[in-house]
């Protein structure tokens, strides 16, 4: 059997995004290109497995490091995401606290 490694990326993602549901606008770009980064050796782990190459348990090891190097990504975005937050948090209080002086100067 022929694998389509394009759909099954595809089928990957569409499970991420149901997944990860509302913040997939946020990992969207960075979860698509991890996978095309990632492509040819999820093929390559794939068709080892189907011709018999790779045991079932070394499919699962090496299925197990390339999660990990995906939830290691995910989880760098949740990072910057956080780092994002902040800086939109404190920006949105520098300016309330500012037009709050300014009301406090013009009163």
């Amino acid at each position: 059997m022929k694998l389509d490694i394009n759909k099954v990326i595809n089928d990957m993602l569409a499970g991420i995004k149901g997944t990860v549901a509302d913040s997939w606008d946020e990992v969207k770009a960075a979860t698509e290109q991890f996978m095309q980064r990632r492509k040819e050796r999820l093929l390559l782990i794939a068709e080892l497995r189907i011709t018999g190459e790779l045991t079932e348990e070394k499919f699962k090891s090496r299925l197990n490091d390339e999660k990990l190097l995906l939830e290691a990504e995910l989880n760098a975005l949740a990072v910057i995401t956080k780092a994002i937050a902040q800086r939109a948090a404190n920006t949105a209080i520098d300016i309330l606290e500012q037009a709050v002086k300014t009301a406090i100067s013009i009163g």
